[in-house]
């Protein structure tokens, strides 16, 4: 399936919208982290199935394991969030959170979880509020744990050819936590956001 990408007023209407949202998600991790957090600039693309790995290790990098949540969602916007987690930065989280005691597995999990499901849920939350749109969520589950990039997303398990790819990235200030959030679109969510995309920017 043949997918066009948009023009500059459509990408740079979804930049915009992605800014916003990245800024409510940053804003709800520092208060939760009580740490001064910094967010890079949303990267927006349109990839197809096999360039995903290159593509998402250019990001991230490979450097080490990481730990992902992953997060459905659905209605008007149809598709999939990840949040990566590099180690390092996952095993400094009970830290941050406040825990000073041995964490046993089952509570680190929860806190991946916990702060996969607030990243995704401020990001998806401020774009569909903005554009006027609705979006539900599946509940978070966790899709690895101190595993390479490469071997967490096997593009063979995806149920999509091309997706529209948002991805930031999320540190904190004197600290090693750093986690990226990845969000894949379909095929028709590309199209039914370019009809979003659209009338959103005619109201202004």
């Amino acid at each position: 399936m043949s997918v066009q990408p948009y023009n500059e007023d459509q990408t740079d209407a979804l930049q915009e919208v992605a800014n916003i949202a990245m800024g409510q998600a940053g804003d709800s991790l520092a208060r939760i982290l009580d740490n001064f957090v910094t967010l890079s600039v949303p990267r927006i693309r349109q990839i197809a199935v096999h360039e995903l790995v290159d593509t998402v290790t250019t990001m991230v990098g490979d450097e080490e394991e990481v730990s992902a949540v992953r997060q459905a969602f659905y209605n008007s916007l149809r598709g999939e969030a990840i949040v990566i987690f590099t180690q390092s930065g996952a095993d400094e989280l009970a830290e941050l959170l406040g825990y000073d005691c041995e964490l046993d597995a089952a509570i680190e999990q929860e806190l991946l979880l916990e702060v996969g499901n607030l990243l995704v849920g401020a990001i998806l939350g401020g774009i569909s509020e903005t554009l006027g749109t609705e979006v539900g969520f599946s509940a978070p589950s966790l899709m690895a744990e101190r595993t390479p990039l490469h071997e967490v997303l096997a593009p063979d398990q995806l149920s999509w050819e091309h997706a529209l790819l948002v991805e930031v990235n999320f540190s904190v200030e004197k600290h090693r936590f750093k986690s990226h959030l990845l969000m894949f679109m379909t095929e028709e969510t590309i199209e039914t956001l370019r009809g979003i995309l659209d009338e959103f920017m005619d109201d202004f």
